[in-house]
């Protein structure tokens, strides 16, 4: 029998499930991380520890369901998208801690590009918006800021990756740095309609397109991943940003089909077809998939924190202990206290895209607990 080991590396957790050749689960490993929040609205991980607890899972899982590593066929990897990392060409030392999609720092960035007349140039070649959302601005944040970090990506000596990227050439002994177009398609500096990075937006933000992935199709060899990770040599033939990965996963194939998912945040694409579709509501234009070079496109209305806010009553307000509680409470809570938190912890996301939004609770009065 031959497996399937699909690798989900998550915002707050990373996890990684085995699948036999009929597709049915036979283990399931999950694993939680630090999160880093050094200022206000800053979110960031250590990228090692993305790296680690993704190993560690993958192991783990082998172990349990006790197989010979031989036996895994081919390795999926579905990820946090925007996330960004990077890294040293030569030592593999990430330059900074990863800086999350949630993080908000690159909003003043994002404000003078706006005031500057970029927008409507970059929504027409990328699908998106000038959002801290995104890769692209924080790409430039850390040439910017990290000393010394410009003049080395010019020299070829930096790479930059989402966290696919950083886990394929983790994974494959440094051999592959390659993204697929669904997280291409989120940075910020890809032009989903040439299927190509922009060098247009690269200029106007000072990124060396030397730094940047080779772009695959979503389905395609994306490398092996070295005998001394997991005892075997394993191709990797799948990679997509979570979101899409869902997309494929409800099996929203034909245009019209749509998906929401909740998770960290909530989610909803739907498949346009062979056509982006530009909206008029401050939906997103994006890749939900791409075969044999072709791509699938899709709206997306994005919402920053959805399931987050169960973590920030268990870690933050220490209210809960474990996620599962909330479910008690909310059924004892009175519904006729009319009480509402908008959990704009990092700002509002569709169809509002205002950075500087923060969370707030509404109706509270003396009868509210």
């Amino acid at each position: 029998m031959t497996f399937v080991l699909a690798i989900d590396q998550g915002t707050t957790s990373s996890r990684a499930i085995l699948f036999d050749q009929d597709m049915k689960i036979c283990g399931i490993s999950q694993k939680e991380f630090t999160q880093h929040f050094p200022n206000s609205g800053w979110v960031e991980h250590n990228a090692f520890d993305l790296l680690n607890t993704t190993l560690e899972t993958c192991r783990n899982v082998i172990s349990d369901v006790g197989i010979n590593p031989s036996e895994i066929a081919a390795i999926g990897i579905t990820n946090q998208r925007e996330t960004t990392i990077i890294w040293d060409k030569s030592t593999g030392q990430p330059i900074h801690n990863a800086i999350v999609w949630q993080d908000r720092r690159t909003s003043e960035m994002c404000e003078t590009l706006r005031a500057g007349n970029h927008e409507d140039m970059v929504t027409a070649t990328t699908g998106l918006l000038l959002d801290p959302y995104f890769s692209g601005t924080k790409v430039a944040w850390l040439l910017n800021n990290v000393d010394g970090a410009r003049d080395r990506a010019k020299a070829g000596e930096l790479l930059f990756g989402t966290v696919d990227s950083w886990l394929v050439w983790n994974l494959t002994g440094r051999k592959s740095h390659v993204t697929d177009a669904t997280n291409a398609a989120r940075t910020l500096l890809y032009d989903i309609h040439n299927g190509k990075w922009s060098d247009q937006i690269c200029d106007l933000l000072d990124i060396p397109t030397c730094m940047l992935p080779t772009v695959m199709d979503s389905s395609a060899d994306f490398g092996v991943v070295s005998d001394d990770v997991f005892g075997a040599e394993i191709p990797i033939l799948g990679i997509a940003g979570d979101q899409q990965a869902a997309t494929v996963g409800q099996a929203c194939f034909e245009p019209g089909m749509l998906k929401s998912t909740y998770g960290t945040g909530c989610f909803a694409l739907l498949n346009t077809g062979d056509t982006p579709v530009q909206s008029s509501n401050k939906m997103l234009t994006t890749i939900a998939y791409q075969l044999d070079g072709k791509p699938t496109y899709a709206l997306e209305g994005s919402i920053f924190v959805a399931g987050a806010v169960v973590q920030w009553l268990r870690d933050g307000l220490k209210i809960i202990e474990h996620a599962g509680e909330t479910q008690t409470l909310a059924e004892s809570a009175d519904p006729m206290q009319n009480v509402i938190i908008v959990p704009a912890f990092t700002g509002l996301g569709a169809p509002y895209w205002n950075a500087d939004c923060r969370g707030a609770t509404f109706g509270l009065t003396r009868n509210s607990g």
